[in-house]
């Protein structure tokens, strides 16, 4: 491992408290890994129906608009495969745009799938043209976009690109991954024209990862597929449906449920225009910091929920990573091929603006272990400028 030796560790290290500053999984707060701890409840018992009723609810106004909520006991990959399914036909034509490790991921199981796939494509830490992606999608039944680049930290015009492709073909299909947006970037998808929204538990709801969540706007429901070919246990049409009722057509993870409504409380304890902006400062003070140490952002137009920042001539990102694992705070690299071209922070989750401002200390302690030379405190400074 690159950074500290043994030798050089400061005697403190051992007293830090281990963090997670990784783009997700996130930290969870105490009431919510209490929630973990009771005694085990059943699904099928009214208060488990009521459990799942309320947090669907909270998942639908955290969006802020009146979508319906199916959490699925997966990942994000998985609601995002059964969205997919359960409204694309097969061999249908499906358009994915794609800039980063992420969005490539759904052209790939498109592809998997027999879909007709075609592809618009950006390079990775560039962002996508609305109108680009619009002319690609005409005569296309469903658009499968990201919101959000977790490997490149882009944030995409999603407005513009819903918009722009729903003017050329307004019966296409929008399926947008907001997997590090929902809850942390703005997102209006009914003024935008976005059709199907998909996250997962483990990013901004901050809650232990194993659940994902697809929300569908009231005419998208009238266009999924009765019992689709390429789902059974992702089949949405019978889980919204089952849903709905207060029931789920499989066991679902009932105790990650009891704590994603608590994780929720916090979130919807404001305005979401006042949670999307202090996301907004949070990760602009986080950038302010790579900035003061020579660790721009990598993307022209930047996510709220993540850091990715380019290193300073000399140093990778993974030696970057390496150093801030070696002090307990668990940062992640880029995604492969990138992994030495910046490295990732974030914080998304059970963080707050304070918690910004102890990772630009700690960006400062590992770039001075890694030799890089700078003013000491410029980017604690430059991050409380940001926040201010």
């Amino acid at each position: 491992m690159l950074g500290m030796t043994d030798a050089a560790r400061p005697d403190f290290t051992p007293l830090n408290r281990e963090r997670l500053i990784a783009p997700g999984p996130v930290e969870v707060a105490p009431n919510v890994l209490a929630e973990l701890a009771q005694p085990q409840m059943h699904h099928r018992a009214q208060a488990g129906i009521a459990k799942l009723m309320e947090a669907r609810e909270k998942l639908t106004r955290l969006l802020g608009d009146p979508y319906d909520a199916v959490i699925t006991t997966s990942s994000g990959t998985g609601a995002f495969e059964g969205a997919l399914v359960s409204t694309t036909p097969g061999g249908a034509k499906v358009v994915n745009a794609q800039a980063g490790k992420f969005s490539e991921r759904w052209g790939e199981m498109a592809r998997r799938f027999g879909y007709d796939t075609s592809l618009v494509a950006k390079p990775w830490g560039e962002v996508l043209d609305p109108q680009e992606v619009a002319d690609a999608a005409r005569g296309a039944h469903t658009l499968l976009i990201t919101h959000s680049e977790t490997s490149t930290g882009a944030l995409h015009d999603l407005e513009a690109i819903a918009r722009a492709a729903k003017a050329q073909n307004p019966d296409l299909i929008i399926i947008a991954d907001g997997i590090t947006s929902y809850g942390v970037a703005e997102l209006r998808p009914a003024a935008w024209g976005v059709d199907v929204v998909v996250s997962g538990s483990q990013k901004g709801t901050a809650t232990p990862p194993g659940l994902g969540f697809v929300l569908f706007s009231p005419e998208v429901q009238a266009r999924m597929i009765q019992n689709p070919e390429r789902g059974f246990y992702l089949d949405m049409t019978r889980e919204l449906a089952g849903q709905k009722a207060g029931n789920t057509p499989q066991t679902p993870a009932i105790n990650l449920i009891y704590a994603l409504s608590t994780a929720l409380d916090r979130l919807l304890s404001v305005p979401l225009e006042v949670l999307w902006a202090e996301q907004r400062r949070k990760t602009d003070a986080l950038i302010a910091a790579g900035t003061a140490l020579g660790a721009p952002a990598w993307a022209p137009r930047t996510s709220p929920a993540v850091a990715v920042l380019t290193p300073p001539a000399g140093i990778t990102g993974r030696q970057v990573a390496a150093q801030l694992a070696a002090m307990g705070q668990r940062a992640l690299p880029g995604q492969a091929p990138h992994e030495d071209t910046v490295f990732r922070v974030s914080t998304m989750g059970y963080a707050d603006r304070y918690d910004a401002l102890a990772i630009a200390g700690i960006l400062e302690d590992a770039f001075s272990a890694l030799g890089v030379d700078f003013e000491r405190g410029a980017a604690v400074q430059a991050a409380w400028n940001a926040l201010k």
